[in-house]
């Protein structure tokens, strides 16, 4: 047996503990139990998933995949690391010409305004240190205050819910899922235009991707955007950062491995740029008080976080088992579905054996 072969075995043999399908056992599935009540409940659509999938891509080329690698599946957070994408198109486009410059500058009348949150700036919002205040579409911020989550080191001690200090904002990291809601509200305003159509757009459709995908929001998180140049008045919902309180993006494996190819390649696609090359280097750059985080993706910098993966690397990471890992050392992009976290390191460690050996 090949070392490709037995790391793909392992992963097949590591499915995560959750039912295929949401309703079969509801308490088994997702994150939202963790939320106090009434918050601990889904606001959005959710749908069936498919078995433990995944490709593999080296020197740009599909050298595996398993599983349903075509199916559009939930993703959870690696939406976020789309927000971070969809950012760098504005950032090209001269939308948003300086993270550093306050939200507020740009994107006024949705929760910027106060004392507090008139200081956060674009940045802080992608490495989540905005220490954003405020109710999001019905849910507030401090749902996700004092929140736990896999790979990060410094895990916050407190009760999840609780009404955690405020800090200054960029100076406290926390994995907040309103505040990335947040982001994704702002950047609906910012382009005036649902993101799902900017992401096909800009990003999706030059990178050949399938039209199977699809990013829904919250039941109740529509917004009307003024008309601008060229473009009427309309309704469009604001779609969130992961699946957390339902809804999301569903995307195939191999769509994936197309978004993973971009950042690998410095956000060059063929003979187009589609994201400024220098936006795709700042996020594989650490947080200054949060190292192990760029915007909107896990680094490996130890080398501890990812055993396995190079310094270099850089993961989009979803509940339920889902990685897009980005390898330099190897010109590889790897995508795994519905893997068992616990038993994710593993294999990484024999995925990137693997690739070693095939190089």
């Amino acid at each position: 047996m090949s070392l490709l072969t037995a790391a793909i075995e392992f992963a097949q043999s590591h499915e995560v503990p959750w039912p295929r399908d949401p309703l079969a056992d509801p308490s088994c599935w997702g994150v939202h139990h963790a939320d106090p009540p009434p918050f601990n409940r889904l606001r959005g659509p959710v749908h069936t998933r498919g078995p433990v999938s995944g490709v593999v891509w080296q020197h740009g080329a599909e050298l595996a995949a398993w599983g349903e690698p075509d199916r559009a599946d939930l993703t959870f957070s690696v939406a976020k690391t789309c927000l971070a994408l969809l950012a760098g198109v504005a950032h090209g486009r001269g939308l948003l010409p300086d993270v550093d410059e306050p939200v507020v500058e740009r994107v006024r009348g949705i929760g910027f305004e106060t004392a507090h949150n008139r200081a956060i700036t674009w940045a802080q919002l992608l490495e989540q240190t905005s220490e954003w205040e405020g109710n999001c579409f019905g849910v507030p911020d401090t749902v996700d205050r004092y929140r736990q989550v896999s790979h990060d080191p410094r895990p916050a001690t407190g009760v999840k819910g609780d009404a955690r200090p405020l800090q200054a904002p960029g100076t406290y990291w926390e994995y907040n899922d309103v505040r990335i809601n947040q982001l994704s509200r702002a950047l609906l305003h910012l382009f005036g235009q649902p993101l799902p159509e900017v992401l096909r757009d800009a990003l999706m459709r030059p990178l050949g991707a399938s039209d199977g995908w699809s990013w829904a929001g919250y039941d109740d998180a529509w917004v009307e955007l003024p008309a601008s140049a060229g473009r009427a008045a309309r309704r469009a919902q604001s779609v969130p950062g992961g699946t957390h309180w339902g809804g999301g993006l569903s995307i195939s494996a191999r769509d994936l491995a197309r978004t993973g190819q971009l950042l690998l390649d410095g956000g060059r696609h063929g003979d187009t740029q589609l994201l400024p090359a220098p936006w795709v280097a700042r996020m594989r750059q650490p947080c200054k008080i949060a190292p192990f985080y760029g915007w909107l993706v896990w680094l490996n910098r130890d080398g501890r976080a990812f055993p396995g993966a190079s310094a270099d690397s850089s993961f989009m990471v979803g509940a339920g088992g889902h990685y897009v890992w980005i390898e330099p050392a190897l010109d590889a992009v790897v995508v795994a579905r519905w893997i068992d976290p616990e038993h994710a390191p593993a294999f990484i460690g024999q995925m990137a054996a693997a690739l070693a050996a095939a190089q």
